[in-house]
């Protein structure tokens, strides 16, 4: 409870107060949960490579609180200051992101990666990073027994879920043969969510035969809203 009361009071405090960017830019660097969290709340741009790199830092690896936050933030700025996020030290902050344990977090981060895709260098390696997540997540739900808890698998959907929404925005990217193979794979998936990304990609990739057959078993699949994509 006191706690609670210190960071009230300091959250009070902070909201009272009038920071100058650069002191924004320094808590996100040194400051506590909530100073962080105001300041990227608080933030209205970034001027340099170097301030987006710190407000990317605080992306991942840190409290939950930050990172929506920052998320938020990031998904704003990236679509008015696209120029300020194409140092290659960043890229992996953005893949690592999109599969975080906030589904909030994910879906800001797919926001804010579509933001830079005219930027080829990073678009190629986030889609790689992607298709890479969903392999992983795939040989790890193979590996998988009836005994295995299901968080653990669904962790691994919840994976491969916010890739597969990722890659309807980066597809281009991806070499065809390996999105043949995630959707092959993917579209059999027991969690419907899963087939009907899958589904949403077939939408709107080129179709060959094999990719049409997969579409037409998704046509008569178990599920309305997998089957109503194609409507």
């Amino acid at each position: 409870m006191q706690k609670m009361n210190e960071n009230y009071n300091l959250a009070l405090k902070l909201i009272e107060s009038d920071f100058s960017h650069e002191s924004l830019i320094k808590f996100l660097k040194e400051g506590s949960v909530i100073e962080r969290q105001f300041a990227a709340l608080t933030l209205d741009n970034v001027k340099s490579s170097d301030e987006a790199a710190i407000l990317m830092s605080n992306l991942t690896g840190v409290d939950g609180k930050i990172r929506e936050a920052v998320a938020l933030k990031i998904s704003e700025i990236t679509k008015k200051s696209p120029q300020y996020f194409q140092d290659k030290s960043i890229y992996q902050i953005f893949s690592d992101a999109t599969i975080d344990i906030d589904g909030n977090v994910c879906r800001l981060a797919i926001m804010s990666s579509v933001n830079l895709i005219d930027n080829q260098d990073f678009a190629k390696f986030y889609a790689f990073e992607l298709i890479k997540i969903i392999k992983q997540a795939l040989e790890e739900i193979s590996k998988f027994t009836f005994k295995d808890k299901k968080y653990k698998i669904n962790k691994q959907i919840f994976k491969i879920y916010w890739c597969l929404e990722a890659l309807i925005k980066f597809y281009s990217y991806v070499d065809i043969n390996k999105l043949k193979e995630i959707i092959k794979k993917c579209s059999i998936l027991p969690e419907y969510t899963i087939r009907e990304k899958c589904a949403k990609l077939l939408n709107i990739i080129p179709i060959d035969d094999d990719l049409f057959i997969i579409k037409k078993a998704l046509l008569q699949d178990d599920n309305y809203y997998v089957r109503a994509i194609f409507e």
